[in-house]
C-alpha cells in the first residue's frame, strides 16, 4: 500500500514535524510522499514544504487539506495536523487491515493514554440519546451513516476527496469536519482499523462523552 502523508502545519513547528517525519520513516513504507502544508524550514527525504498565506483567512484548515488532496501522488492520504504521530506498527495495521476502504479510522490516542474522538457517533436527531456525540466501541460498525469523522486526522482515497471536498468557507472551530461528515456518509461507509494507532504530542479536549452499557444496548437496536 502506497501512502501520502498530508500534514497542516503552522509556522515554526519545525520541531514537531521532525517527531512526525521520524514515526513515518520507522513504518518501513516502500512508496510514500509527505506535504507539508505551512511555513517551515524542514528538509527531509520524500518531504515537500508548500508555502501557506495565514493572513488570507485565520485558520484555513480547509484551504490547507485541499491543497493535500491537489498535490497528493498517491491514493492512500492521510490528513494529519502537526501534533500527531504515528504509533510503531501503524503501517502493517494497515497491510492487515486491506486497501478495500473509502474512508477510513484508526484509533486516535491523546496524550494522556486515552481515546480521542475516533469512532464517533454524531447525530441531529432530536433527543437520541440525550447527547449528538458519542465515542462508540470500535467493533459497532452499522452506524457509518450516523458518524462522524474528525478534522484531526483521517485516512482517504484522493478519488473521494476530489469528489467531496472541505467547504472553504469555513476554518477551524467552524464544524468544518462536521460539515464535511455529513455530506460524504450519505454516500460511503466509513471503516474502522483496529490494527493502527496514532497519538497526540498534546492533551486536546476530548469533547463527546463514552458511550455508557446502556447507550451501547441502545446503539445495538438501531439499523440502516
Amino acid at each position: 500500500m502506497d501512502f501520502t502523508f498530508g500534514i497542516c502545519s503552522s509556522p515554526g513547528n519545525e520541531e514537531k514535524l521532525n517527531v512526525i517525519i521520524d514515526s513515518i520513516e520507522r513504518q518501513n513504507i516502500e512508496n510514500y510522499e509527505i506535504i507539508i502544508i505551512g511555513n517551515n524550514a524542514i528538509k527531509r527525504d520524500k518531504t515537500t514544504v508548500v508555502g501557506f498565506d495565514e493572513t488570507v483567512k485565520r485558520a484555513w484548515i480547509t484551504k490547507k487539506k485541499n491543497l493535500i488532496t491537489k498535490l497528493a501522488k498517491y491514493d492512500n492520504v492521510v490528513y494529519m495536523h502537526d501534533y500527531i504521530y504515528l504509533c510503531d506498527g501503524w503501517y502493517d495495521g494497515y497491510l492487515k487491515h486491506g486497501d478495500g476502504f473509502d474512508i477510513c479510522m484508526n484509533s486516535i490516542i491523546n496524550r494522556d493514554g486515552t481515546r480521542f474522538r475516533d469512532w464517533t457517533l454524531w447525530t441531529d436527531l432530536e433527543g437520541f440519546l440525550g447527547s449528538r456525540g458519542f465515542i462508540i466501541p470500535y467493533d459497532m460498525t452499522h452506524l457509518s451513516k450516523y458518524m462522524y469523522i474528525s478534522g484531526s486526522y483521517w485516512v482517504c482515497k484522493r478519488h473521494v476527496m476530489e469528489k467531496f471536498p472541505l467547504d472553504e468557507r469555513l476554518a477551524w472551530g467552524e464544524s468544518e469536519d462536521v460539515e464535511w461528515s455529513k455530506r460524504v456518509r450519505c454516500i460511503y461507509k466509513f471503516s474502522i482499523n483496529r490494527d493502527s494507532s496514532v497519538r497526540f504530542m498534546k492533551q486536546k479536549d476530548k469533547v463527546f462523552d463514552y458511550s455508557s452499557d446502556n447507550d451501547i444496548n441502545m446503539l445495538k437496536m438501531i439499523r440502516w
